[in-house]
């Protein structure tokens, strides 16, 4: 049982969705007006919203901003008339969950209630973990910011590999967060007491990087005036994530598929074998098959890494999550900078939701702080973006309207209906029953799709 608020000025639809989910088992009130509700928000906790997007006094984001300003745990699901379309995904940019096109089923009804409240359920979950392991003195789990579908891929296969001991090979393009998902399985896993060791290969020279992990003896080298520790003895009963694996040496590649083979491995400079006792994660944004083709990345190497392989998507493939990370560095680099940033304005949010985002999470964040640090007011506008972000509204429609699908003529058909599933999928901040709705096809072929 959840505690819901309906608000909607038309008595007929509201004791309608008031009936339905008290027949749910659901506690309800409702509202006629954007004052009652706000009235109602002040005095009662409520697990869930489901609010017009027009009413006599208000409109939907008003509310929802009201919504969220007062009971941030609180999920918001938007009623608007089919017309208003682009309205309600705006809505679902700014926070909401999900809309209901008037006029809509009940079945329609139950389904987005029932999803908005099996989210609001994991989130309260995740707050009382994080809870219980501070009380318990224990890692806080790593907060990994999206809810698209090929996020949750990752997230999925990464808990299931976390308790193992197996070694990890993540790939993906540079800045789609390669380490954060490292972090995520280090923090899962049962070593996540002990260190969690980073070695970026690519930023040390070969004679440098091997005496960096595996440490060295006194005398060993020009300069090496004492005895060192590596990385490897550092991450003992701890995690090793090695970033940009493709860089490194044939020379490192052979004492690393050493440690991978039998555990083991001889500081520089010393006769004495040493045991590694840490699980490795490693990351590359290069193709290692295609390396291993050319014969510069060793093949027995790359099957000893590449056990546990993850591939990490890029930002322009997780429809939906644009929004939710632009608004996490909105915040984070509005307080370092002392700024009272509120939000982003709706042209705002389609300029974010057109780019493609070649360096990915770490452009998008760049982008964010460039924004909060120009930002006059209490609203990022489009003038407060860098200028290659405002220049690339190629998917982006007319004002107000739909966003629009660019294809060459002479583009092969599937590449085109691949392309205007992954835009609908965008649009839809991820909903694929929504999806197929705007499409004109069941759900079950974009399911179909989506895995071809």
């Amino acid at each position: 049982m959840a505690r819901i608020l309906v608000v909607d000025d038309e008595d007929e639809l509201r004791a309608s969705v008031e009936r339905i989910l008290r027949r749910a088992g659901h506690d309800v009130d409702t509202a006629g007006t954007g004052e009652l509700a706000k009235s109602r928000l002040e005095r009662a906790a409520y697990d869930l919203v489901i609010t017009d997007y027009k009413l006599p006094d208000a409109d939907g984001l008003e509310l929802l901003q009201r919504t969220r300003a007062a009971q941030p745990d609180a999920e918001v699901v938007m009623i608007t008339a089919f017309g208003n379309i682009p309205l309600a995904v705006d809505a679902i940019k700014q926070g909401a969950y999900d809309f209901l096109a008037k006029p809509f089923k009940k079945a329609e009804l139950e389904h987005a209630v029932s999803r908005a409240l099996e989210k609001q359920a994991l989130a309260a979950e995740n707050r009382r973990l994080r809870v219980e392991l501070a009380d318990r003195g224990g890692p806080t789990p790593v907060k990994v910011i999206g809810q698209s579908e090929a996020l949750r891929r990752v997230l999925q296969v990464a808990e299931q590999v976390a308790p193992s001991s197996a070694t990890v090979l993540i790939t993906g393009e540079s800045g789609t967060g390669k380490e954060v998902v490292a972090e995520y399985i280090h923090r899962a896993s049962p070593r996540r007491d002990h260190p969690l060791v980073k070695v970026n290969c690519s930023a040390l020279p070969e004679t440098l990087l091997e005496a960096e992990l595996f440490g060295y003896e006194r005398g060993a080298f020009t300069g090496a005036v004492g005895r060192r520790e590596g990385r490897f003895a550092v991450a003992h009963r701890g995690t090793l994530f090695l970033d940009e694996v493709g860089s490194l040496s044939p020379a490192v590649q052979v004492k690393l598929l050493r440690v991978l083979q039998d555990g083991t491995y001889e500081p520089l400079g010393s006769a004495r074998t040493v045991r590694a006792d840490c699980r490795i994660v490693a990351a590359t944004n290069a193709d290692l098959a295609g390396e291993v083709a050319e014969g510069r990345f060793r093949e027995d190497l790359y099957y000893r890494l590449n056990v546990i392989a993850i591939s990490m998507p890029p930002l322009r493939e997780r429809p939906g999550d644009v929004a939710l990370l632009a608004n996490h560095f909105l915040r984070l680099y509005a307080a370092k900078n002392g700024k009272r940033v509120d939000g982003f304005s709706r042209a705002v949010l389609e300029e974010l939701d057109a780019y493609r985002w070649p360096g990915n999470i770490r452009e998008l964040e760049h982008a964010v702080e460039h924004a909060v640090v120009l930002a006059m007011g209490r609203t990022i506008e489009p003038e407060h973006l860098p200028d290659h972000v405002r220049r690339s509204r190629g998917l982006a429609g007319e004002e107000g309207g739909p966003p629009v699908v660019q294809v060459p003529v002479g583009t092969p058909l599937e590449e085109v209906e691949r392309l205007l599933i992954r835009e609908t999928l965008r649009t839809t901040g991820g909903n694929k029953q929504r999806a197929a709705s705007l499409l004109g096809i069941a759900a079950r072929t974009i399911y179909r799709k989506l895995e071809d």
